[in-house]
């Protein structure tokens, strides 16, 4: 479906992303970014997706406990209707988010506004993650952020599932996942 974009011709918009592994930092990259914004006095919204609720049901949250308000939702496209007088959008977990989400985020940064999007580029199985390839594909600024392997100490850009599960989608942290360098990912358990 179409919408009109209400292409703002006062201010550029952008799309920023910002990805990597489990524990490489996005969220807190994000907050960090949020946090300088909120200096320069800018309006910011910041969503998440509602199936989410590890750390908290609303806040974002970092691994090292940093948050910030934000507004859980279900569908992308209900960032939309929530975009009067804002200078800049956040969405954390965008892995999570339906596959309208790059084309939201097309029509915010048209619309003028600055639209960060954080999220895991790869799943479990080291395979692209939900919308992110198409959000890498669109983004103006890509930041890719590593981890540290827990095998080797190398850095690691993949997440790695210490439990035998198929779906894609399992919510946990280092109860379940751990970051791995390339080596030690396809070592699997012999790593």
């Amino acid at each position: 479906m179409f919408i009109e974009p209400h292409i703002n011709n006062n201010r550029r918009g952008w799309i920023e992303v910002i990805c990597g592994s489990m524990f490489s930092g996005k969220t807190e990259e994000l907050i960090r970014r949020l946090k300088r914004a909120t200096i320069a006095h800018l309006e910011i919204r910041i969503f998440k997706p509602s199936v989410d609720i590890r750390y908290h049901h609303q806040n974002i949250v970092s691994h090292d406990e940093n948050a910030l308000q934000s507004m859980p939702i279900e569908h992308s496209k209900t960032i939309l209707s929530h975009t009067e007088k804002v200078d800049i959008i956040a969405i954390d977990e965008a892995q999570f988010f339906d596959i309208q989400l790059p084309d939201t985020c097309e029509l915010l940064a048209l619309r003028g506004i600055r639209v960060i999007v954080a999220g895991l580029d790869m799943d479990y199985s080291g395979k692209p993650f939900g919308p992110m390839p198409d959000m890498l594909a669109r983004a103006d600024y890509i930041t890719k952020l590593h981890a540290i392997c827990v095998k080797c100490g190398n850095i690691a850009n993949y997440s790695y599932r210490k439990t035998v599960h198929d779906a894609q989608l399992m919510l946990g942290e280092k109860d379940l996942y751990e970051p791995r360098c390339r080596d030690c990912f396809y070592k699997g358990d012999e790593a």
